[in-house]
């Protein structure tokens, strides 16, 4: 299985940016696509970008895609989310997460890492 360790979370000021890390081991090879996602206390995981692995076709929500990019290192072996004009909503525990190819879903999540935006 997928090993993903996400980073780069952390106490940011509204209005300001933060790049997310995630780090993928054990068969990043097999991978179709890698994606963010994140989940406040209390709410359901919102879907909040994607990028394919070999051909690096991204995804980005219409209600996000103004502020988050996903962007990817293959060579890293890292997926980044670039996440700027932060807001207070934004305060939510992300997670990257790994999907192999033929996969309807993704199957491998990472720990997640804390972002919280404060005014």
């Amino acid at each position: 299985q997928v090993q993903l360790v996400e980073s780069g979370g952390g106490l940011v000021q509204t209005g300001g940016s933060l790049r997310l890390s995630c780090v993928a081991s054990g068969g990043t090879s097999n991978a179709y696509a890698i994606g963010w996602f994140r989940q406040a206390p209390g709410m359901e995981r919102e879907f909040l970008a994607a990028i394919t692995w070999s051909g690096g076709h991204t995804f980005h929500p219409d209600s996000l895609k103004g502020r988050f990019v996903i962007s990817k290192d293959n060579a890293k072996n890292t997926v980044y989310l670039q996440m700027n004009s932060l807001k207070p909503e934004d305060t939510a525990v992300y997670y990257c997460a790994w999907r192999a190819p033929g996969a309807s879903d993704f199957g491998s999540w990472g720990q997640g890492t804390q972002v919280t935006v404060s005014s």
